[in-house]
């Protein structure tokens, strides 16, 4: 499969390319900053430089013509203020979007948040940002032409992942390894019947190929 990332620098996207290219997959990391190729690199992904703050649909249309599947992992950043919260996390969201349908890339994967809500209440930064991807999320669910899969991982760490997960339409709120983030977006890449669903992840008991065989109703 060809696999196009959007923000393919992003930790759990490194390690999603990661797995990708150890099982001969070809994954396609999209960055802002060219400096980060060489990590691309090193972990088996193409790096494609095209900032999506300020891309066209066609821009990045054409990066996608020709892809497998589209996942969207970019994220303004904790250090970045509400404005970004709105262009990235909300505005790029929506492009990727409307990118992925222009290229005809069905399959489209979302890394969104827990809590995620456009009616969140709150005007600290973190409300906006829930605000924003909320929205995203919504906009996502909205198109008819894409094969979505919505994933609301709960508190992210660093932890080696346990490759156990409990994954569901709502889980209740805790911690998930990154590693392990990034082994459920792979499965839910091989699953197509996960397509419309809205899950949430954290640490759990079930492994990962299970818990995404058990909501695709396998």
């Amino acid at each position: 499969m060809r696999i196009v990332i959007a923000g393919g620098h992003g930790q759990i996207a490194l390690r999603l390319e990661r797995l990708l290219a150890a099982r001969g997959d070809e994954a396609v990391g999209v960055i802002r900053n060219p400096q980060q190729s060489e990590d691309l690199r090193a972990v088996g992904a193409e790096p494609v430089v095209l900032d999506l703050e300020s891309a066209t649909v066609e821009e990045a249309a054409e990066v996608l013509r020709g892809a497998d599947a589209a996942v969207f992992a970019a994220g303004a950043g904790p250090d970045s203020g509400t404005g970004r919260k709105d262009t990235v996390d909300r505005g790029a969201a929506v492009l990727f979007a409307d990118a992925a349908e222009r290229a005809g890339v069905r399959r489209y994967l979302v890394v969104s948040s827990m809590g995620a809500d456009p009616d969140h209440a709150g005007d600290e930064v973190f409300d906006v940002y829930l605000r924003a991807k909320g929205a995203a999320d919504a906009y996502v669910r909205s198109r008819t032409a894409l094969d979505w899969t919505i994933l609301r991982p709960g508190m992210l760490t660093n932890d080696a992942g346990t490759g156990e997960v409990l994954l569901a339409a709502s889980t209740g709120r805790g911690p998930v390894p990154r590693d392990d983030v990034a082994a459920t977006l792979l499965e839910l890449l091989d699953t197509p019947a996960t397509a419309g669903l809205t899950l949430e992840l954290i640490s759990g008991n079930v492994p990962v190929s299970v818990g995404v065989k058990d909501v695709a109703g396998n």
